[in-house]
């Protein structure tokens, strides 16, 4: 046990450092390069536009967030029903997976004109782009590990008069997980994409809306804030994610 924490420890202090030197080499490229405020403002410049009350910077993260989050929370709950429907019905999934993958291919920024057509702008629209980009990594990993229980296991269980919920919640959820949170790790990245993309396209609120309208007057350290902040939601969001599977993934690995 002291290996192993010593060995985390170790770790999470070579990211701490990676990201203090990347901050370093910033202040060091604006000022010895003696770069303009206007092309790259340094790390103070970017922190002083974070108390500055005329951007709205709470509102629009609540906004961004809401987007993100809701996005994601959304395609968790549609890619493992589908991927288990699929598991359930063989007809189902020849019929609608095909058709998935056909949209699936579609442009997401070609669909941003249509939501706006169909749903005016708002956090509804950019949580149905965010969905819509996040979805499929975790239906896809889902189905996989689903499929990839041992059909014995499966018999016998049924040989036992094992219900449906019972296979999925004690066989093929367990077993899953793994594949899940690979998908859901690939999810989080895309949602964050996504909610952004939506903003970009059409919005009247949110951190990509504001970095649009700071874009107009080169105010460049807001823009960087905006994108800093973007970034957080989005480490954030991992970072559950990552605790989850922890939680979780360990968990079973030991009671099995």
């Amino acid at each position: 046990m002291p290996d192993r924490f010593q060995s985390k420890l170790a770790q999470y202090t070579l990211g701490v450092v990676a990201h203090l030197l990347l901050l370093l080499a910033w202040y060091l490229f604006v000022k010895l390069g003696d770069v303009p405020k206007f092309v790259m403002p340094s790390p103070a410049d970017t922190l002083a536009a974070l108390f500055q009350p005329n951007y709205d910077w709470w509102s629009n993260i609540l906004v961004t967030g809401t987007e993100i989050f809701g996005g994601y929370a959304l395609a968790l709950v549609v890619g493992v029903t589908l991927a288990l429907l699929f598991t359930w019905s063989k007809v189902l999934e020849a019929l609608v997976l095909p058709l998935l993958v056909t949209l699936n291919m579609i442009p997401k920024v070609a669909l941003g004109p249509l939501i706006i057509v169909w749903f005016k702008y708002g956090v509804f629209p950019n949580t149905l782009m965010a969905f819509s980009i996040a979805v499929f990594p975790i239906l896809l990993t889902t189905a996989k590990g689903l499929r990839e229980i041992e059909p014995e296991l499966l018999d016998l269980v049924r040989t036992l008069r094992g219900s449906r919920w019972q296979i999925f919640t004690k066989i093929q959820l367990p077993g899953a997980l793994p594949y899940i949170f690979a998908g859901m790790k690939v999810a989080a990245i895309l949602a964050v994409a996504g909610a952004i993309v939506g903003e970009f396209l059409g919005s009247d609120r949110g951190l990509g809306y504001l970095m649009l309208q700071v874009q107009v007057t080169l105010d460049t350290p807001a823009m960087f804030m905006a994108v800093l902040l973007i970034t957080l939601l989005g480490m954030l969001l991992y970072g559950l994610v990552l605790l989850l599977e922890k939680l979780l993934v360990v968990k079973d690995a030991r009671v099995s």
